[in-house]
């Protein structure tokens, strides 16, 4: 990190950044950042093993076998269409290896079963005389052409590294072999996690059940946001009582028969991204692709809200969000049950990383630690604090209660923020008196 941040205890921070907490008794540029960006490692029959790339949902309609190795609209890719339902941008990763499909004529750039849908075909050219047109296809579609008088002016493509051939007319020769893991080391997942500690994002999503890959990234989560000031939130499913503001615990399963049962961490993920700070998904209907499991008892759904878990239930016809929760239950004087809900998280999540931007680039090594400097910064806190008022997430503001001081040390100074939380509407509570 090039710079600290994270929370304190006492004023004995080392490197240079801002510090935050947040507690319950709680030409400037004012500006609430966006949201809408996720992240997330997947099990994949195409695609380079332990690279990052991030595609927009455009990008995925249009590219989505070249990264998937399956178009946007089969099967396989409904969890990700779920995903893009809400999401902006998601950075990807691919966790497992395999073989590489290949004939006589070329290999696989990539491991796995999408290898096998290559086909090489040879003719005799039909833009020069005397040579071939070396065309490549991907699941019988063409996605190459190169014409050349041997295979070695042959250059790979997206799809394929060419091997050392004599040239001959062939009608379709396809590729064979391509197999994927079905299973990946927590060495990967940690490869995946220290990937992600340079980029931006809002909520990272964990498709595995193991308990031990689960705890690699509850202790990411915690570290970057406690540690490093790096607020995101992180979407597991099935996990036991992780019980943090940083971990959304999904517990609803899916039915389909050609599922796994966590698909709806898909949506979720995206769901959670793209909310904004004024939103709540509570109540929010699921429009995915997948069939929930429910069907639930009132009893039920209040034990699941009681232990943090982000359910979902059916109203009708429809499926929709009962909460918009995380994991943390172990309420107490210093974080109250406010912290279990999701929009808190969100707005104070977002007041961190834009109050610590707004120090890091524009007074950080750069203006005087005086008084003229600390109120200079005060009124950034004052109007950052009115840009959320306007916005409806927080509600009586008193600029006098903002205090900037200056800190232990001469290069520091010391920040109270008292902010009061509006969260959406969740509960009616109606007393009808007839006369």
């Amino acid at each position: 990190m090039a710079l600290g941040g994270g929370v304190f205890t006492n004023q004995n921070k080392v490197l240079p950044g801002a510090y935050i907490n947040f507690v319950s008794a709680m030409s400037s540029n004012a500006a609430v950042s966006d949201r809408g960006v996720a992240a997330m490692a997947l099990m994949m029959d195409w695609g380079k093993k332990g690279e990052m790339f991030s595609l927009t949902k455009n990008e995925f309609l249009e590219k989505a076998p070249l990264y998937f190795g399956y178009n946007a609209s089969d099967d396989e890719l409904k969890g990700i269409r779920d995903l893009f339902l809400n999401v902006k941008k998601c950075y990807f990763y691919r966790l497992n290896g395999g073989t590489k499909a290949q004939n006589t004529y070329a290999q696989a750039k990539c491991f796995g079963t999408c290898g096998n849908k290559i086909k090489i075909v040879i003719r005799n050219s039909i833009y020069v005389s005397g040579r071939y047109d070396v065309i490549t296809y991907f699941d019988g579609k063409e996605v190459d052409l190169q014409t050349v008088s041997a295979s070695t002016g042959l250059k790979a493509n997206d799809y394929v590294t060419f091997k050392i051939f004599t040239m001959a007319v062939t009608t379709g020769s396809a590729l064979s072999g391509g197999t994927s893991d079905n299973s990946v080391s927590d060495t990967i997942h940690s490869n995946f996690l220290s990937a992600l500690e340079s980029l931006s994002f809002n909520t990272l999503c964990c498709f595995s059940e193991e308990s031990s890959v689960q705890s690699l990234y509850i202790q990411f989560t915690q570290d970057m946001r406690d540690s490093y000031g790096i607020k995101f939130q992180t979407l597991l499913y099935n996990a036991s009582a992780p019980d943090y503001i940083g971990i959304v615990n999904l517990k609803t399963a899916v039915t389909d028969s050609d599922a796994n049962g966590n698909e709806l961490l898909y949506w979720t993920a995206g769901a959670l991204s793209a909310c904004g700070i004024s939103e709540s998904l509570t109540n929010r209907v699921y429009d995915g692709e997948f069939t929930p499991d429910a069907d639930m008892t009132q009893e039920e759904l209040e034990e699941g809200i009681a232990g943090g878990e982000f359910l979902f239930h059916r109203v009708g016809d429809e499926i929709r969000v009962l909460a918009d929760i995380n994991s943390f239950t172990d309420f107490d004087d210093e974080m109250g049950s406010d912290f279990a809900y999701n929009q808190v998280i969100r707005i104070i999540d977002t007041a961190a990383n834009d109050l610590a931007y707004i120090f890091n680039s524009k007074y950080l090594g750069k203006v005087q630690n005086n008084r003229s400097g600390r109120i200079s910064f005060w009124n950034e806190v004052v109007t950052y604090n009115r840009t959320l008022e306007n916005m409806g997430v927080i509600e009586d503001f008193n600029p006098d209660e903002v205090v900037v001081e200056e800190g232990n040390t001469r290069d520091s100074i010391v920040v109270a923020n008292p902010l009061k939380i509006v969260s959406a509407m969740a509960k009616l509570y109606m007393t009808i008196v007839v006369a």
